[in-house]
């Protein structure tokens, strides 16, 4: 690729970054309880995320709230083929721009917080149809009971040791333990993403 054909490119990936975060900035303005960030997650964050996705594994791969998409792609990037991918978003405008950018990519436009009745139909028969959930929902803002729900129906829906994957700005845990039977490992603080965040993930092996 010639110089300017690189600048163009560069440009033109400055002028998405820049429209996302207008786009993100205005739906939390006016559903900050729905959107749950003010930016959309960095490149760093998103790929610490995907990093705890094995592409090896077999299964789908659900990602719940997937806004702009920096998650999406750091997950095809990370080695997730695109159809493989089942990404369920609330906001109808997000969900139009995702198919444009990620042909091959599942997107649901529906609840993320009723995964099981959001995937029926694309999950097969098979008793763990899915490989991981990976998560930018912000569960803060729901009560406990429907945060540990989504974790016990994404963890029947996983073969056991299949990763629940949720970042997140708080010191503690989205879903303490004792709210359901898990095991947790969390990451290092991500100083690069506004505002720093770091990365939960659950797992259950029984």
């Amino acid at each position: 690729m010639g110089q300017a054909k690189k600048r163009a490119a560069a440009t033109d990936g400055l002028g998405h970054k820049v429209l996302d975060e207008v786009r993100f900035l205005k739906n939390w303005i006016d559903k900050p309880l729905v959107t749950g960030a003010v930016a959309p997650s960095s490149p760093q964050l998103a790929r610490l995320m995907a990093s705890y996705v094995d592409p090896a594994r077999p299964g789908l791969v659900v990602e719940l709230g997937p806004g702009t998409g920096v998650v999406t792609q750091a997950l095809i990037e990370r080695g997730v083929a695109p159809e493989r991918i089942v990404s369920i978003e609330y906001n109808g405008d997000f969900c139009a721009l995702l198919r444009q950018r990620y042909p091959g990519v599942h997107f649901v436009h529906g609840d993320a917080y009723r995964m099981p009745q959001a995937i029926a139909g694309l999950v097969g028969a098979e008793p763990h149809p899915l490989c991981a959930v990976v998560s930018s929902l912000p569960l803060f803002t729901r009560p406990l009971p429907e945060r540990t729900r989504l974790l016990d129906e994404s963890f029947t829906r996983m073969a056991p040791g299949g990763p629940f994957i949720q970042f997140s700005y708080a010191l503690v845990s989205p879903v303490p333990h004792g709210a359901t039977r898990f095991e947790i490992e969390r990451s290092g603080w991500v100083m690069r993403n506004l505002p720093p965040a770091r990365v939960w993930v659950y797992r259950r092996f029984d």
